[in-house]
């Protein structure tokens, strides 16, 4: 007999600075299976109600797809895959027939009950992998100034100051189809954490930061924490803000049963931020 894990999870967003609130968040257990569950973060970008559309454009598709997804037939890469080909198609769609241009992020993780994890994005979401206190690995930015940091032209820091640092080379609702860029971990352990944020949160972090917050607070302190942090050291010129994080934690020895991944423990309720 094995231990099994259990999720505690809590999302949060915040309009920051900015007049409109164009990100969006949502975590999703599945109503059928136990231990499956969906996050997505989208950040919209568009002017005042394009980039909205964007993002709620691709919160609507990924309900719908995750809805009849079965993690026992599906291929979950597949899932992940439709939802920003078809958040895509869509927001193409909405851009011609209302003569904006609304763009999206996307950062989308999915947990299934055997304990693996998948993910999938485009722009400048990220999503963090975190084991204790140390950082697994994250997403690379789909943006020009990672391209430097790639090339070893740019640090880490000197990109987030870079002036062109909101320059996305990929996104939902480009000309040019987003990348279908995803990671596998193949069996979650008690002890790690999964964040996924728009710009407007890690933005205003070290990697080490975010590791040290998520590692020592419950989800839900955590995002309080990071949502607060983030606008003070914005000094009143921060973006929107989004963000969600779950942990994987061991059920006590006297409970232990065949392992697998039940449904969220601790979905700890509605935003501890939450604005406009």
């Amino acid at each position: 007999m094995s231990k099994t894990y259990r999720l505690t999870a809590s999302t949060a967003i915040h309009k920051g600075d900015r007049e409109h609130q164009q990100d969006q968040v949502t975590l999703i257990a599945h109503a059928r299976h136990k231990g499956c569950v969906l996050a997505v973060v989208a950040d919209g970008m568009g002017g005042r109600s394009g980039g909205r559309k964007a993002s709620d454009q691709v919160m609507m598709t990924a309900r719908q797809l995750f809805e009849r997804y079965s993690p026992d037939t599906d291929d979950p890469l597949d899932l992940l895959a439709r939802i920003v080909q078809e958040s895509h198609i869509v927001i193409r769609l909405t851009a011609i027939s209302s003569e904006q241009e609304p763009h999206s992020t996307i950062a989308a993780f999915l947990i299934n009950p055997q304990g693996d994890c998948h993910w999938m994005h485009a722009g400048d979401s990220r999503i963090y992998h975190f084991r204790g206190a140390e950082l697994a690995f994250r997403t690379c930015d789909h943006s020009y100034v990672q391209e430097l940091v790639s090339r070893g032209e740019l640090t880490e820091e000197q990109a987030n100051d870079h002036p062109q640092s909101n320059i996305l080379i990929h996104c939902l609702g480009a000309d040019s189809d987003p990348p279908l860029t995803s990671h596998l971990i193949a069996q979650l352990q008690p002890g790690d954490a999964l964040l996924a944020c728009s710009d407007g949160v890690w933005h205003y972090f070290t990697t080490a930061e975010l590791a040290a917050v998520v590692d020592a607070l419950s989800p839900r302190e955590a995002t309080q924490i990071l949502i607060e942090k983030a606008r003070t050291r914005a000094r009143g010129d921060g973006d929107n803000l989004s963000l969600v994080i779950v942990k994987i934690e061991a059920r006590q020895e006297e409970e232990t049963i065949p392992a697998s991944l039940p449904p969220l423990a601790a979905h700890e309720g509605p935003s501890p931020v939450r604005t406009g």
